[in-house]
């Protein structure tokens, strides 16, 4: 499909239908966390045996307005606990706009939103000590050590002392920088940020880790290093990842979805999808631009 032809579309949602009739147009990810659809599932979505674990995210006609324009335009979705969401989609499309919500960093002009079984717009306190987050920026100080910066972390969630310590020094163990510990965090390579920023998120042991773009600016031996960190801490803990990259994204994933002007245009389980009509899909998508 070209992306006029995804411009001549129907709606955003109408896109979801094009590309090879492989997909069902969007309203979220259902119970199970996946669209169902026509021509190209993988023949386990014929399978009754559906097992619908605890939501983790509920999120119900999300809108974000920056005046007349919106940024997310009735987002649904429902992520069950364990699953790992890749969002992908064209710049401006509302994927950042979206994970700061999930952090309790933005808040929908209108929509529900419940996360871990709690109700984020009336209880954020609630939940920001189950959230963590790792961008693209470390949000490290580089004037700090690796130890004081996790240290301050662990401070701001009320960890403090002999428990701390264990905390940081299992970390920084998982991470491979227990032997710069007492380095400024400004004298380590952009991998050694990243490897730091995750331990700096699971510092409060959370259940829900949010990841916005963590491979940016990466060789191929740090995202190595990065891969192999992300499958060492995800039993137990749900993620959600915004990334260009739809291969790595889609290899790392449970469940992806697709954002375009705001809307989610499919959001699917990956186990009952066909990966090359996902990347059509993917590629027709982008040519639609921003919100």
């Amino acid at each position: 499909m070209s992306a006029s032809e995804a411009r001549s579309a129907e709606g955003t949602s109408g896109v979801a239908g094009g590309a090879k009739g492989a997909f069902a147009p969007a309203e979220g990810c259902g119970g199970s966390g996946f669209v169902e659809a026509e021509g190209q599932l993988d023949s386990r979505a014929s399978s009754p045996a559906v097992v619908h674990a605890p939501c983790a995210i509920e999120a119900r006609g999300l809108i974000k307005q920056f005046g007349a324009r919106r940024a997310l335009d009735g987002v649904d979705l429902a992520l069950p606990q364990g699953a790992f969401l890749s969002i992908f989609g064209p710049n401006g499309a509302g994927k950042t706009t979206l994970l700061l919500e999930l952090a309790l960093l933005a808040r929908p002009s209108r929509g529900s939103l419940r996360m871990l079984g709690i109700d984020a717009l009336e209880e954020p306190d609630a939940l920001r000590s189950r959230i963590g987050l790792i961008s693209h920026k470390s949000m490290l100080y580089g004037d700090l050590t690796a130890q004081e910066n996790l240290a301050f972390f662990a401070s701001l969630y009320g960890v403090t002392g002999a428990p701390a310590q264990e905390r940081i020094d299992e970390l920084l163990r998982l991470v491979e920088l227990d032997h710069r510990r007492n380095d400024c965090v400004r004298t380590f390579s952009r991998g050694m940020q990243q490897r730091l920023s995750i331990a700096r998120a699971l510092i409060n042991d959370p259940d829900l880790v949010l990841l916005d773009e963590p491979y940016s600016g990466l060789d191929p031996h740090a995202a190595e290093l990065f891969d192999r960190l992300l499958e060492r801490v995800r039993e137990g803990r749900t993620f959600v990842m915004v990334s260009h990259d739809l291969d790595k994204g889609y290899d790392l994933c449970t469940h992806a979805l697709i954002l375009a002007q705001g809307r989610v245009v499919v959001c699917a389980n990956k186990d009952l999808i066909d990966r090359e009509a996902f990347r059509e899909l993917y590629l027709a998508t982008v040519g639609m631009g921003v919100a």
